[in-house]
């Protein structure tokens, strides 16, 4: 489906995937360092190496197990980790190393990310191994921020370990809206608008509202034109703003769900006559596992 969009946008590609969980386990994705920063003249490789053995002694100074570990890329990293403390400050703390980021923390949730179109992103990290049960993905032409892994779509924020969001359109009450959660104490890693609703979202599901009512209150809370997509471990969730000027057709039966910016995307994996949808302004629509 993202191969289809590529015209949409050649800078990155993005995919939020969610697997098999188990209790206490956390799959953590981060990355050492931009991609470009890799082909610059000072030994960066050197440089990535000891941010990771930084990484190593922070987790084990908050008592996290590492249980397995994968490198998609010199800078790009995987760990299957065992922790029972608070996942936040042991993240927030790893996060204080110049230069790391982590971009996602989940215990269904894997967050994949980086410069390319869908096919080099997919086949970097090996994605077609990946077996799970539901995701959402998106291919970006940067308008308003840089090109980098960090300004990527999907995005995901604490405190609420397995919510992914994309989003397409523009908020015109971002730093209002930004200031008020930093205020609350929330992490935000980019100057990218759509990074909000990712901590809007977490913010709300961690504090007992529903993903229904957090996706109708923000039609009413943020401003702008937008139709964005939320995925939990078992939920999907797409709203749309007043004016609707963002498009998402949709298609569902009783075992499937797909949702793209076009049509063409549904296409591309359901060839037979089917007969989609084009959601209305400030519409809301949540499917349960």
């Amino acid at each position: 489906m993202l191969r289809s969009l590529k015209h949409r946008g050649p800078d990155s590609t993005g995919f939020a995937v969610y697997g098999a969980n188990t209790p206490g386990d956390y799959v953590m994705r981060f990355v050492l360092a931009e991609q470009e920063d890799m082909s610059k003249g000072f030994d960066m490789k050197k440089i990535v190496e000891e941010r990771l053995e930084l990484v190593e002694e922070r987790l084990a100074e908050h008592g996290a197990e590492v249980k397995h570990r994968e490198s998609a890329t010199d800078y790009a990293k995987r760990f299957i980790i065992h922790h029972t403390g608070d996942t936040e400050l042991m993240a927030r703390h790893i996060e204080d190393i110049e230069g790391v980021e982590i971009l996602s923390m989940g215990n269904s949730l894997e967050l994949i990310k980086d410069l390319g179109d869908a096919d080099v992103v997919s086949d970097q990290y090996g994605l077609g191994a990946f077996e799970g049960t539901h995701g959402i993905g998106h291919t970006r032409m940067a308008t308003e921020s840089d090109v980098d892994i960090r300004s990527a779509h999907p995005y995901w924020a604490f405190p609420y370990n397995d919510v992914s969001v994309v989003h397409n359109g523009q908020i015109t009450n971002y730093w209002i809206m930004r200031r008020q959660l930093e205020r609350q104490g929330h992490r935000f890693m980019s100057h990218c608008d759509s990074e909000l609703l990712a901590v809007y979202t977490a913010n709300n599901l961690a504090n007992g509202v529903t993903l229904e009512d957090s996706m109708r209150r923000s039609i009413g809370e943020i401003d702008g034109v937008f139709t964005y997509l939320v995925a939990t471990k078992d939920q999907l969730g797409m709203a749309k703003d007043t004016m609707a000027a963002k498009p998402l057709v949709l298609y569902q039966s009783d075992d499937l769900i797909v949702m793209a910016s076009e049509e063409v995307a549904i296409r591309s994996i359901l060839p037979q006559e089917i007969d989609t949808t084009d959601p209305y302004d400030e519409e809301v629509f949540v499917w349960q596992a």
